[in-house]
């Protein structure tokens, strides 16, 4: 049910954003009087799940979930029309217009993409603001319990303060701000360090496996998640959910100071303080011989951690003129981390490679139960993300056909029909090699 519920948002989420993408292209096409063929969502080799002719073109969906497009009448694009492109040209064909409206036609979609991603994330900024977490507020710094943070050279307790120089704001970005940096500061005990992130961190981030979770965590108090079955301390009052607040009068901020605390008290009984719920209970433990209470830990959600006292979130409400210029900068960010990553995945050494991923690592990013403020989160990511790649200078995305068009404008020659021909083939051979590794990257990691 969880796959089908990711797989239906995945399934939403691409048609709509295919559609506003080739409406792009096709309302400018139009608006230049250039016939349109076709437009369709999804591919139609050979069968079509529905098709109908209006006027000129042909409306349809296909069968092959992996995009769609608008067949423009005198364009060399993934049809290969070559018997249309050898009959003279026509009034009504893309090939006939002038440089200027080509270029605005084949910018069109990208447009929309990246309009389409700013208007959901100042609508987002509008409807539900921004809860999060403050990095300043994690005064008592980080909990390093993962060797790759441990590889980093960072301590439990250090408070990272800037990675390449820019403030942290947001405690939960602090992995994709590694992902994409390339140093780091840190204060431990009063002092500030200088720190270099390895050219392989996302290789170490990736070999973790998908599961692994963040490589670094706030400090958390000792909250108890279950009872071992092996565990002394089984048949005890101590419950799952029940912070341990102190041991043996000694006072017990955060899980990580737990283990110094037991050690001293290794095979003996001790009077602990917990809090459950809102009542706080003196309760009789007993350490096992290695200082342990046999006992699992259980991470506790931010909110639930602010209402403890732990830390104080954020919680900012936009009116609708100030979600304009926050959403406009949650897409210049999205935008620019995205344009970071792809550097990243151009340099081997890095490993980034390894993170590139097709339709089953899109699809896993939606949530497992319906929420339309996540929904809209990662489509407006999605559209962002669309647009650059479309506007990638590659032949058979638009920016080959703007780069093209781009040359016959500065120049004034236009590149002939059989380089143009030549350029779609190799183009679209690229990008059955990038799609089929990254999605041969997912089968890999599904067996894995």
């Amino acid at each position: 049910m969880e796959i089908l519920i990711k797989a239906s948002q995945f399934i939403l989420s691409l048609s709509l954003l295919i559609v506003l993408h080739e409406l792009g292209h096709f309302i400018p096409a139009k608006l230049f009087k250039t016939r349109v063929e076709k437009f369709y969502l999804f591919f139609d080799y050979k069968v079509s799940l529905f098709k109908k002719k209006i006027g000129d073109t042909v409306y349809g969906i296909g069968w092959i979930p992996l995009g769609g497009y608008v067949k423009i009448s005198g364009m060399i694009d993934e049809s290969m029309d070559t018997e249309q492109m050898a009959l003279p040209p026509q009034p009504w064909e893309f090939r006939s217009k002038p440089a200027w409206q080509r270029l605005i036609i084949m910018l069109g979609g990208v447009f929309v993409n990246f309009i389409l991603g700013i208007f959901i994330y100042i609508m987002l900024m509008w409807s539900y603001g921004e809860q999060y977490l403050p990095n300043d507020n994690v005064k008592d710094g980080v909990w390093v319990q993962d060797s790759l943070a441990v590889n980093l050279g960072l301590q439990t307790g250090d408070k990272i303060l800037t990675v390449d120089g820019d403030k942290i704001r947001n405690f939960s970005s602090l992995t994709l701000e590694f992902v994409n940096g390339n140093n780091f500061q840190i204060e431990r005990n009063g002092e500030v360090i200088d720190k270099v992130i390895p050219t392989d961190f996302i290789s170490q981030l990736m070999d973790r496996g998908k599961d692994a979770g963040a490589f670094i965590y706030p400090r958390y108090p000792f909250a108890i998640g279950k009872i071992s079955e092996d565990s002394p301390n089984l048949n005890s009052e101590l419950k799952p959910k029940d912070i341990v607040t102190s041991i043996n009068g000694a006072p017990l901020k955060y899980y990580d100071e737990a283990e110094a605390l037991l050690a001293n008290h290794k095979g003996q009984k001790i009077k602990a303080t917990v809090l459950r719920g809102k009542e706080t209970k003196e309760i009789s433990l007993k350490v096992t011989d290695e200082g342990k209470l046999g006992v699992a830990f259980s991470g506790i959600a931010f909110k639930d951690l602010e209402k403890l006292g732990y830390y104080d979130l954020a919680d900012i409400e936009y009116s609708f003129a100030e979600a304009i210029p926050a959403g406009w900068n949650k897409s210049w960010k999205t935008l620019t981390d995205y344009v970071k990553q792809l550097k990243k995945i151009f340099n081997p050494s890095t490993g980034a490679y390894k993170g590139l991923g097709g339709f089953i690592s899109i699809g896993s990013i939606f949530p497992d139960e319906w929420s339309a403020e996540s929904f809209w989160n990662i489509t407006a990511f999605l559209s962002i993300m669309l647009g650059f790649m479309n506007l990638l200078p590659i032949p058979a995305l638009d920016g080959g056909h703007v780069v093209f068009t781009l040359w016959e404008i500065i120049t004034g020659k236009k590149p002939g029909d059989k380089f143009l021909e030549y350029a779609q083939v190799v183009g679209f051979v690229l990008l059955i090699i990038l799609l089929l590794f990254a999605n041969g990257n997912d089968i890999f990691r599904l067996f894995k």
